[in-house]
């Protein structure tokens, strides 16, 4: 038998490097491809125990996938009507944010008349230039953002068919694993995909609890506040918060934006409030016991992943990179080779330090 070659650890790290570029080149480049079907192998994991539990009941496999999938279907779609129909709501008042925008640029004109002694005029004038200017790029991007939209719809088909054929084949997915294996490794083999299983199953059901203790704060508070809108400010937050350090503060922007129109300065003051204490919550309460204890990284691992996901993947990658992160350290921890790289993504472990005795 052939012993192994062992290697330097530049060179270790040489080709761990050049593999983890490779694989970052190979995601950005199939990511039409790749984003939604990780997105169907973390929702077919979500509801592998619905399809399991159909199919201990008699029913056929393919059966048990399909009614899955239906009925994730029907919950999808449920909330888009929700959100639609919130969104419908909002428009309604648009002829009144036409009239709040006309006194606010009115006011504006007022202003900067006062501070820099420039007329409405001058003023009309640069302000006709700057929006031909960019009604041409509004123009040129109306195009892109149907072809955008239809490319949407095509990838979502597509999710949930990779999503169906994912639970269908699961058995024949994990041969395929495991062939790569002795027969000596695949118990351990079969050991880390279940732990893979549980801590991306744990991730996402972390995730939709954390988005509804989110969602539960922000609007019962703002129901007490009286903030119009309260109901689609709360779903809005809820959902940009799976986007880590950024989405709630891209939601506080918009709906305080929205506020101020709708109504108040003051009333936009308690919205940054009520925010800036549920965030507080979140990421210092809700988010470590709920969702960190799943994944078990460390923040800085967590940062990096999101900032690698938007390099790679765009605005998907900020989300989905924080599980493969965490399947790679789950990988890392059984791999003997790896393990320093399991340590680094890993939470620091808190070590006793010997107590000193005086003399």
């Amino acid at each position: 038998m052939q012993t192994p070659v062992k290697l330097a650890l530049y060179a270790r790290v040489a080709l761990i490097l050049h593999a983890v570029v490779l694989v970052l080149l190979l995601l950005y480049v199939s990511k039409t491809v790749s984003i939604p079907l990780f997105f169907a192998f973390l929702v077919a994991i979500l509801l592998y125990p619905v399809a399991s539990w159909l199919e201990r009941h008699s029913l056929g496999r393919a059966l048990s996938a399909g009614i899955t999938v239906l009925l994730f279907m029907a919950m999808v779609a449920l909330f888009v009507y929700f959100f639609s129909s919130q969104l419908i709501n909002f428009t309604h008042s648009l002829p009144n944010l036409q009239a709040k925008f006309s006194q606010l640029l009115n006011n504006l004109h007022d202003w900067i008349y006062r501070k820099y002694h420039i007329n409405d005029a001058d003023q009309s004038n640069y302000l006709n230039k700057s929006v031909n200017t960019m009604a041409g790029a509004v123009a040129s991007s109306v195009g892109t953002t149907f072809v955008g939209m239809g490319e949407l719809l095509i990838l979502t088909i597509f999710f949930f068919f990779f999503t169906f054929f994912i639970l269908f084949h699961r058995h024949l997915l994990l041969q395929f694993v495991l062939a790569f294996f002795s027969e000596t490794q695949r118990a351990k083999v079969n050991e880390v995909v279940n732990v893979i299983r549980r801590v991306m199953n744990g991730y996402v059901l972390g995730l939709l609890t954390e988005m509804a203790i989110l969602f539960l704060l922000i609007f019962t508070a703002l129901l007490v506040l009286g903030i119009k809108y309260a109901l689609l400010i709360a779903v809005f937050a809820a959902v940009l918060n799976l986007i880590p350090y950024v989405g709630i503060y891209t939601a506080l922007v918009i709906s305080m934006v929205i506020t101020m129109v709708n109504g108040t300065g003051p009333q936009a003051a308690q919205l940054a409030i009520v925010f800036v204490v549920a965030h507080t919550l979140d990421a210092n309460i809700i988010l470590p016991r709920i969702v960190g204890a799943r994944v078990k990284m460390n923040a800085f691992i967590t940062l990096l992943a999101v900032m690698m996901g938007k390099l790679v993947w765009g605005i998907p990658g900020m989300f989905l990179f924080i599980p493969l992160m965490a399947i790679i350290r789950i990988i890392s921890e059984q791999v003997n080779s790896l393990q320093p790289w399991a340590i680094l993504m890993g939470e620091e472990r808190r070590t006793k330090q010997p107590v000193r005795k005086h003399a």
